[in-house]
């Protein structure tokens, strides 16, 4: 896997085809999480949940608990095609560049919303870590099509 991979959880086909998610605009919360390499997420993980990783979660300057909610989130359909999409995710860089969070190698995308199973996770970012926000902002950014898209 390469730094910037964007990958899906295989449980997400299920979880979408069980109504677990409203990806409308004003719909469910999602956050982006970030974690070390404590243990690694894999497209294979059963029943993904945020709290698979949320005691891996970094912490420092700038970084709250549980991450980043997603701003801006969209949710359309056009000839078959839906898109899930949102504003870019950025972590500034710590002021005096020494005390940010440390570590993180991978961004989590969950949903904060759900309680059964609670707060299950969509997707993982590779963040080609160990990255911090003391030398500077750290930005998630989504492709230009979305953060996914369904095909019918």
């Amino acid at each position: 896997m390469a730094r910037g991979d964007l990958v899906m959880f295989e449980e997400f086909v299920n979880y979408l085809g069980n109504k677990l998610y409203n990806f409308e605009t004003a719909g469910d919360t999602f956050r982006l999480g970030l974690i070390t390499n404590a243990v690694p997420p894999t497209h294979a993980t059963a029943t993904p949940m945020w709290g698979d990783w949320s005691a891996q979660e970094v912490s420092g300057t700038g970084y709250v608990a549980k991450g980043k909610a997603l701003t801006g989130q969209t949710y359309n359909e056009v000839d078959g095609v839906a898109t899930f999409d949102a504003n870019d995710v950025t972590w500034s860089q710590a002021s005096g560049g020494t005390s940010g969070f440390t570590g993180a190698y991978w961004a989590v995308l969950y949903d904060d919303t759900v309680a059964s199973p609670a707060d299950p996770a969509i997707c993982f970012v590779d963040l080609g870590g160990p990255v911090n926000n003391n030398d500077g902002d750290v930005t998630v950014a989504w492709n230009a099509s979305g953060i996914f898209n369904v095909t019918v």
